[in-house]
């Protein structure tokens, strides 16, 4: 009888593999398509081995062999015929997953994805996948390791450490204030915010029996603060309800889906509108998905959300160690947490029961991948809201002109918040005319006065510049000499740092001791040129030396936890003048600060970039934004050279919607994006004509395949070729950069050329010279 069932399991399995005998698996590489694979050898199906074969999943990974290594591949179907003779096709190696990590759904975004962003498929997959994941990790977590005091432990002081051992003292004193916190048990990630150096000390403490071991869950259970019970204003609970009614009446296949720009201003409460929705969708036992443009906007925000929804909520972004990013992705997959909240790669984490996707700050540029597979998160969000017929809520004070454009065509639903929430009050904004106007270390006579005044009635200030460093520019003053970097055509910025100064180029890294002489004259006098955050700060502390200063930008938040730390110390209150790049222009709220003064903003009305503008008026808003959001009334002081442009009056006169409806008119009628859609080919090498002769050939066998699809030399909807030409920086790293930009009214016929042209692309001599990449819908031109 069991002989009997064993062999109707193997004919079973037999018949199995006979019918879906071909694996399509997505391996990284520049594979447009995936690859084929045999599922089980042939003389398999009749030997004792196929017994005990796993077979492979559509969703699951599996090793296979290609070339003369063996790499990890995820199967994207599976299919009774192949493209190649199945003599050539080789054998799977192994099966990781016997069950799916991605949904059907989840698969077909990935491969629309590869298709519009023209990138292979396996390095969608990637980016789709945990570090851990991709070196063929099982995807269940076991836990995390943490670690308490012993009863030996915690007899241990200071003061009976070295002298000189400052880890030591740093790592007992980060386990005796987690024991008065009523946290004994710390993890890596609560260590590596104090310190980057603590694995050796806590084996050192382990060897001397003042610390134990034991297993916990990866996302530690923990008590949530319960928040005040915060009443949505009428305008707030209208977005609430617009959202939450196309949940309640979800009867058609799609009618849930729906993509709504929140658009209020700052201080306005929409995150207040976010929880208010995830309450709902949570009600309904499904999951949210909220993004955010910044990692230091996280720590914050997902306190918050716990407060509100007594739930816990995972994060997922680049700050986190490759066991947490794992543990988020595991919890989310299986639905065990319910809310996750991340940067843009959280965009491809695989949900159980997604009810709802959010992006918060939608505008920002920091939703659009600029290296390697260069997809926008925001634009994807929408797509797999579409795919999974949920809906999605773009948020913004200053939305991108492409979501407003789309407002106007009447593909999304526009809901505003006009009005501050509680008793605060819009700031007033302001142009201080500096023409002829003494300035020093960039901050002019009036807005000094300003800051005085502030000062002494108790409040903060916040002084604006998006410029890190000490000086732009080192230049010899006796032959003009600069101190330039030696791979890029840029120079090299100041830094003030212990114990010696220090040159670095903010565009490759490039780091160089600050030089005592000049390397062409021998002179030994320098001037420092422009200003930064760093210079800045010392100026700001010669003028008012009874008041503190703080400083936040990249280089006083490098460490793990420094920008939570510093953007606490400012929202208590603990510091008189903050100085910040635009760090602190996203979603910080600083209750005391009354004065906001903006240095250098000119810069973005004669940019060559035409987003520039843009980009200027979003910035001028967010950092104004941090004004004035309590009970007391906001100012913001913005320094100009023209004070006339008319861009930036209306921006200040009118607002943003009237700024915005005025350049986005201009784009219109200059047949710029939004009107029409846009595809950047950038190609670099250390030789310039290489990366000429393969844009040219590029472009000569696109215009060929356009006249070809087109029927006609002369169309009006044809694809505009922008190019050959120099990028604005032409040489980066020792690497000379060029690129060619295609232009077309109709998205289909700008995607289908290209299609048409990619595989010869791969295939071409002259682009194994280059490196070479597709930008869709380019958010830079750099």
């Amino acid at each position: 009888m069991n002989d009997l069932k064993t062999t109707q399991l193997d004919l079973n399995k037999r018949s199995l593999l006979a019918n879906s005998l071909i694996a399509k698996v997505a391996v990284p590489g520049p594979f447009l398509f995936p690859l084929d694979y045999l599922c089980s050898a042939q003389e398999d199906l009749l030997t004792e081995r196929l017994a005990t074969y796993n077979l492979p999943v559509v969703g699951g990974r599996v090793w296979v062999p290609f070339r003369n290594k063996k790499i990890l591949g995820l199967v994207m179907q599976l299919s009774d015929s192949a493209d190649y003779e199945l003599a050539k096709i080789k054998v799977i190696d192994e099966v990781v997953d016997s069950e799916p990590l991605f949904t059907q759904g989840q698969l077909s975004l990935f491969n629309w994805a590869s298709q519009y962003y023209h990138e292979p498929i396996g390095e969608v997959i990637s980016a789709a996948l945990p570090k851990r994941l991709r070196m063929g990790e099982p995807a269940e977590i076991q836990g995390a390791t943490y670690w308490s005091l012993t009863d030996l432990g915690e007899t241990v002081s200071e003061s009976s450490l070295p002298k000189n051992a400052s880890r030591q003292k740093s790592v007992l004193e980060c386990f005796k204030q987690g024991l008065l916190a009523g946290q004994p048990l710390l993890n890596s990630s609560d260590l590596s915010q104090d310190s980057d150096h603590w694995r050796p000390v806590l084996k050192k403490f382990m060897e001397s029996g003042w610390l134990q071991e034991s297993k916990g869950p990866c996302l530690r259970e923990t008590q949530y603060p319960k928040s005040p019970n915060h009443r949505l204003n009428k305008e707030q609970q209208t977005a609430v309800d617009q959202v939450v009614s196309t949940l309640e009446s979800k009867g058609s296949s799609d009618s849930s889906f729906g993509t709504f720009l929140l658009q209020g201003i700052t201080g306005s409460g929409k995150t207040e509108v976010y929880l208010g929705m995830i309450e709902a969708v949570l009600a309904l036992g499904k999951q949210a998905l909220v993004l955010v443009p910044e990692i230091g906007l996280t720590p914050q925000m997902v306190a918050r959300f716990e407060a509100q929804l007594q739930t816990r909520v995972a994060s997922l972004h680049s700050g986190l160690n490759d066991s947490e990013r794992h543990c988020a992705w595991h919890l989310i997959r299986t639905g065990q947490v319910k809310v996750l909240l991340g940067t843009r790669s959280a965009i491809f984490t695989p949900f159980q029961g997604l009810g709802i996707c959010i992006i918060d700050e939608e505008h920002d540029l920091s939703y659009k991948q600029q290296e390697g597979f260069r997809y926008s998160a925001r634009d994807l969000m929408i797509r797999r809201a579409f795919e999974e017929k949920i809906p999605v809520v773009l948020g913004s004070a200053t939305p991108s002109f492409e979501s407003l454009h789309n407002v106007n065509k009447g593909r999304y639903k526009h809901l505003q918040l006009k009005q501050r929430a509680g008793n605060a009050k819009l700031p007033s904004l302001k142009l201080l005319d500096i023409r002829g106007e003494k300035i020093q270390e960039g901050v002019s006579r009036p807005l000094q006065t300003a800051m005085k005044s502030c000062l002494e009635q108790g409040e903060q200030v916040l002084l604006f510049l998006n410029r890190r460093g000490f000086a732009p520019v080192l230049m010899c003053h006796d032959c003009g000499w600069q101190a330039s970097c030696p791979s890029c055509d840029a120079n090299m910025t100041l830094h003030t740092g212990q114990p010696n100064d220090y040159l670095q180029c903010h565009h490759c890294g490039e780091q160089s001791a600050a030089p005592e002489v000049c390397p062409s004259c021998e002179g030994a006098e320098f001037i420092k040129v422009g200003q930064g955050t760093e210079r800045l700060q010392e100026a700001i502390e010669s003028w008012f030396p009874d008041n503190s200063v703080l400083r936040i930008d990249r280089d006083t938040t490098r460490l793990k936890g420094k920008m939570a730390e510093l953007t606490g110390i400012a929202q208590r209150g603990e510091a008189d003048i903050l100085i910040g790049t635009q760090m602190l222009a996203k979603g910080h709220h600083f209750p005391n600060v009354t004065l906001v003064g903006i240095l250098d903003i000119d810069q973005g009305l004669f940019s060559a970039d035409y987003r520039a503008p843009e980009r200027m008026a979003q910035l001028i808003l967010q950092v104004a934004g941090r004004a004035g959001r309590a009970e007391k009334q906001g100012e913001v002081l913005i320094q100009t050279h023209q004070p006339d442009h008319p861009l930036l009056t209306t921006l200040i006169t009118q607002g943003y919607d009237a700024f915005a409806q005025q350049a986005l008119s201009e784009r219109i009628y200059a047949k710029l994006p939004p009107q029409n859609y846009q595809i950047l080919i950038r190609a670099e090498a250390s030789y310039p004509q290489d990366v000429m002769n393969f844009l040219q050939s590029l472009k000569a066998g696109l215009e060929l395949n356009q006249q070809k699809l087109t029927g006609e030399a002369e169309n009006p909807s044809q694809v505009e070729f922008w190019g050959p030409v120099a990028a604005p920086m032409l040489r980066r790293q020792g690497r000379y950069r060029f690129q060619l930009l295609l232009q077309s009214p109709k998205r289909t016929l700008l995607h289908q050329l290209l299609a048409e042209m990619e595989p010869h692309i791969y295939k071409s001599p002259l682009a194994r010279k280059v490196r070479w990449s597709i930008d869709v819908d380019p958010q830079e031109m750099m």
